[in-house]
């Protein structure tokens, strides 16, 4: 494994600042020691889904809603605005006798309107979130395609994806 990872990392552009060599070699550390831990494969991989959540501020079991995972932000013309301890991506509104009004994950979703080839967050586009809730690792990908003033959701439609793409590197290219 830790010859793999060295000579993938080799791969690596260098930088004139020695940066991505410190960064590979704290990579290499980690991948030693997670390879002198003697994991199975479905160890391997079970240790691996945590860590990514972990390394990625993401909770490993669901967030249930109760208080004690909020902290209040700010109250505002009736509304108390708070965001999840666990999961800093997750805001919920209550009123004043703390029930619910919305709750939603801004960092669920990630846009693009261009085909993908680059990626926004929207506030248009959040996740409601119910509890229990666990939010996911990666972002879902929405594409989207504007008509006029109008945005049309287009992620089920892969040949409206490609043509967008297409339309949209040509005017990359132009620039």
């Amino acid at each position: 494994m830790l010859e793999y990872a060295k000579r993938e990392l080799a791969r690596i552009d260098k930088d004139n600042d020695g940066m991505q060599d410190r960064i590979n070699n704290q990579i290499l550390e980690i991948i030693e020691k997670f390879s002198k831990q003697g994991h199975s494969d479905f160890s391997a991989s079970y240790a691996l889904s945590i860590l990514e959540r972990l390394l990625r501020f993401k909770p490993i079991t669901p967030l249930t809603g109760e208080d004690d995972e909020w902290n209040e932000v700010y109250e505002k013309n009736g509304l108390i605005h708070c965001q999840n301890r666990r999961c800093s991506s997750v805001f919920m509104d209550k009123d004043k006798h703390g029930n619910i009004i919305h709750c939603e994950d801004i960092d669920a979703y990630v846009v693009s309107d261009n085909g993908g080839i680059t990626w926004f967050s929207s506030g248009r586009f959040r996740k409601t979130v119910t509890f229990p809730y666990t939010p996911p690792t990666h972002a879902e990908k929405i594409y989207i395609e504007y008509i006029g003033n109008e945005c049309e959701v287009i992620t089920d439609k892969p040949d409206r994806i490609k043509a967008l793409y297409e339309r949209k590197i040509k005017e990359f290219e132009v620039v």
